[in-house]
């Protein structure tokens, strides 16, 4: 999939034509691809009138709806920028004081930066607040943290519970491979019930076809912290993809209006 997305990354439309017992894999496929993607059925040739001048087109069926349009990019890029800037101005005293709360529990470096999957299946490194001992931080999440988990910090603790530690993402939205909001990002080789998510959830990469976020719909309907089961990683991508198709700039502004609120609630996040 990592390979189509990069064939295919330069184009707004892809046609597919594919066997028959191949239709839905491939529908899977185009669904996690940010681009209109469009299957050919030319078993429906035959029924389609002369005067409906036939194309190409009229013998496909549209699977994929592929990202944002350019405009509703811009405007959320825009967006983000602008919020960030200021949330980045305003945070700038906790910023600081975190790190300085890292560097004096435990050596190792204040930031920690994790391979996860991004926009158009991309793989990105996202950047959070160190919260395990160096030796034992786990850049690959091959193992999930759970409550008590021996491998996180004092202050990690702390920072993981009030989600302090996400907060260096916002770097990541200025460089743009974030968004402020969007499908939480996951790492590339997170498991839920020992397996990875993309074997739990079919069509689970279609949660890519947008930029994944700081914050998102999932998050704040508590579906956030510990995948240890299969209905989590289930409900998270279904609350995911109601958002992307549904977005509208008042979504985002709901969704960042509710994340302070959301996080009081800190019984999932360990």
């Amino acid at each position: 999939l990592h390979a189509l997305s990069s064939k295919i990354r330069e184009y707004d439309r892809v046609l597919v034509d594919c066997p028959v017992h191949e239709r839905e894999n491939w529908s899977l496929f185009l669904q996690g691809v940010g681009c209109i993607g469009s299957l050919l059925i030319p078993e429906l040739q035959p029924v389609i009138s002369d005067h409906a001048k036939l194309r190409l087109e009229s013998a496909s069926i549209r699977v994929s709806t592929g990202p944002l349009d350019l405009r509703s990019r811009a405007l959320k890029r825009v967006f983000d920028l602008a919020v960030t800037c200021s949330v980045c101005l305003f945070l700038a005293p906790l910023l600081a004081i975190t790190a300085i709360c890292i560097k004096l529990d435990s050596k190792g470096p204040v930031i920690f930066k994790q391979k996860r999957h991004g926009f158009n299946n991309e793989v990105i490194d996202v950047f959070k607040f160190r919260s395990m001992y160096t030796e034992q931080c786990d850049p690959s999440a091959l193992k999930l943290v759970t409550k008590g988990d021996p491998r996180v910090t004092r202050v990690g603790r702390i920072i993981r519970k009030t989600s302090i530690d996400e907060l260096p993402q916002f770097f990541n939205v200025l460089l743009g491979n974030l968004s402020l909001v969007g499908p939480r990002p996951h790492a590339i080789t997170a498991k839920a019930a020992n397996r990875l998510y993309m074997e739990v959830v079919d069509g689970y990469f279609a949660r890519h076809r947008v930029k994944p976020g700081v914050t998102g719909w999932a998050q704040i309907n508590g579906w956030r912290g510990e995948t240890d089961t299969d209905d989590k990683i289930r409900n998270r991508t279904e609350f995911d993809l109601f958002y992307i198709e549904n977005w509208s700039i008042w979504f985002d502004l709901k969704i960042l209006f509710l994340t302070p609120i959301r996080l009081l609630n800190t019984e999932n996040a360990y």
